[in-house]
């Protein structure tokens, strides 16, 4: 019943959030949810010198919800199979190289820019932090996030070839990242001197490559199923069951659930395989559906991250490492595409103004924040990681989100 209470009123409050950003703010629904959330949370802070009673009752909700397990084992593998189901798929066969060498060459160099920069950067405000968690940090916060993306990047009017560059590299890189994040962690608990370079090549390989290929498997499975009936009631729940077993199943088998959710969501957004197995009737009802889906937990992640505030750490050196956190992100992005650019040029085709919009369009999101908070409670370090990295969700979010299309115009001068 307790549980029950949670999603209810999680799901009341997107509801309201989402009527009030339509009728009154007309922002960007991801955006608009969380600024509503962010202000109510503000407010909900204020009101324990007044109501402490009422503080107090929020902030002890919060800190039942459980924010890595509701998003990591839960909402993820909806949110990119839809994600990724409704992706054109052919302009992502395009730009495959350059995706590819984003999502996974892109999050290695950034992840230990990030890490090294962060570590001095921690010595020099006197926030004495082993290397390793910051270089947990610089693998939780170099992916950008699809959730995050896919929600604002269709509405931000950038150059075809950058959004599908940006979109289909957000699609792979948190699996990637996730796959980093994950190993690094793994290394933290044994030592570095108990793990071998062997001990990490096969993870990454059990984790990425196992991935992609049980989601293939995932795919192909659920387009055989839906070209032997015709029944759109039944096609939809397939896919809802195949999605959610397929994402349990993976967890089993210690390969990267979200990676296996996008391979799949691709292999069945394909538009020759979406025909093939199914009639017009169940296209439709299927896209509704996950479209349906794809609203309704994109409303309730970002209100999410939004109340998150009332159980964070404040403290003022954490203020300004958050600050420096945002610029030290920023740069190791546009260092790194600029990077990649550069040495790629002959087989990347993109203009030179494609590392500014990369990198400003890179949003990080929710899956940042649930890799932050999954770090074990009795580290000293994770109040800190988990609030830099809570800054540089909401500047990329709000600042970035809302700025992205007139920076656009401003550019190609539109």
């Amino acid at each position: 019943m307790e549980l029950f209470k949670i999603l209810t009123l999680l799901v009341v409050i997107s509801a309201l959030f989402g009527y009030i950003n339509v009728r009154f703010l007309k922002l960007p629904t991801t955006i608009g949810l969380m600024i509503m959330a962010l202000v109510f949370s503000l407010v909900m802070i204020l009101f324990q010198f007044v109501y402490p009673d009422i503080t107090d009752l929020a902030q002890n909700l919060m800190a039942k919800i459980d924010f890595t397990t509701v998003l990591m084992d839960v909402m993820l593998s909806f949110l990119l199979f839809a994600g990724a189901l409704h992706t054109n798929v052919g302009m992502i066969k395009e730009e495959k190289r350059s995706i590819g060498m984003f999502a996974l060459i892109g999050v290695f160099i950034s992840t230990f820019l990030i890490g090294g920069a962060i570590y001095y950067l921690s010595i020099f405000l006197d926030l004495q932090t082993d290397f390793v968690y910051c270089l947990l940090f610089g693998a939780l916060i170099s992916p950008t996030d699809p959730i995050a993306v896919l929600g604002i990047m269709t509405k931000a009017n950038v150059p075809k070839k950058i959004e599908i560059n940006i979109v289909g590299e957000s699609l792979f890189n948190d699996g990637v990242g996730v796959v980093i994040f994950f190993t690094i962690l793994e290394i933290a608990h044994l030592g570095v001197a108990n793990v071998t370079i062997v001990d990490v090549a096969t993870l990454f390989v059990q984790e990425a490559i196992g991935g992609i290929l049980f989601g293939l498997g995932l795919g192909f499975v659920m387009f055989k199923l839906l070209k032997s009936i015709d029944d759109y009631e039944v096609e939809v729940m397939i896919t809802l069951a195949l999605v959610m077993g397929g994402y349990f199943l993976a967890q089993q088998l210690h390969t990267s659930g979200p990676l296996a959710m996008v391979v799949a969501g691709l292999f069945m957004g394909s538009g020759g395989l979406k025909q093939d197995s199914m009639s017009e009737t169940t296209e439709l009802y299927v896209d509704k559906f996950w479209e349906l889906v794809d609203v309704l937990m994109n409303a309730v992640l970002f209100v999410l991250i939004g109340l998150e505030i009332l159980i964070l750490e404040f403290k003022t050196s954490y203020f300004i490492a958050g600050a420096a956190s945002i610029i030290v992100v920023l740069l190791a992005r546009y260092l790194t595409i600029h990077f990649l650019v550069r040495i790629s040029k002959k087989w990347v085709a993109v203009d030179k103004e494609a590392p500014l919009l990369l990198t400003w369009g890179g949003l990080r999101g929710g899956l940042s924040i649930a890799m932050a908070l999954s770090l074990p409670s009795d580290w000293e370090a994770k109040p800190y990681i988990v609030f830099i990295t809570y800054c540089v969700v909401l500047f990329s979010i709000i600042v970035q989100g809302l700025t992205l299309e007139k920076l656009v115009k401003r550019i190609y001068k539109l």
